[in-house]
């Protein structure tokens, strides 16, 4: 991926901790991975489900998505990660619903193709950089 494309990518993305005023972690803090805010688009499918919507954040072992999509733990998916600048999605062959609240969801990457995540590495490799710098 050029660098001009890769210092475009990086604007939508920022490195965020979160947790609640009593201390407690959300329940997407359970995480080993640093995650990055985000904002694109994303669409998954299995069973009965099928739905897009926002990626609000992505670290190398999954994300959090927003969607009207009415989902439940346990769920498995396919997901596409549609980031900017990149000609074709990242493509997640399995990723496990592992929290529900409201319309937001965590996901775990179960099944990857080593080159997908290998781009996803390098994007988060790429931002942290930029943040350092």
């Amino acid at each position: 991926m050029p660098i001009p494309a890769m210092k475009k990518i990086v604007s939508l993305f920022k490195s965020e901790k979160k947790s609640d005023e009593t201390g407690f972690s959300s329940p997407d803090e359970r995480r080993n991975q640093p995650r990055f805010t985000t904002q694109f688009r994303s669409t998954f499918s299995g069973g009965p489900n099928e739905g897009n919507g926002r990626t609000l954040d992505l670290s190398v072992g999954g994300c959090k998505i927003e969607s009207g999509t009415v989902v439940g733990q346990g769920d498995k998916f396919e997901c596409r990660l549609h980031i900017p600048d990149l000609d074709w999605p990242i493509m997640i062959d399995e990723a496990i619903v592992r929290w529900v609240e409201g319309k937001t969801f965590g996901l775990a990457f179960t099944r990857i193709r080593s080159g997908e995540q290998d781009k996803i590495t390098a994007i988060i490799s790429k931002i942290e950089q930029e943040q350092q710098a």
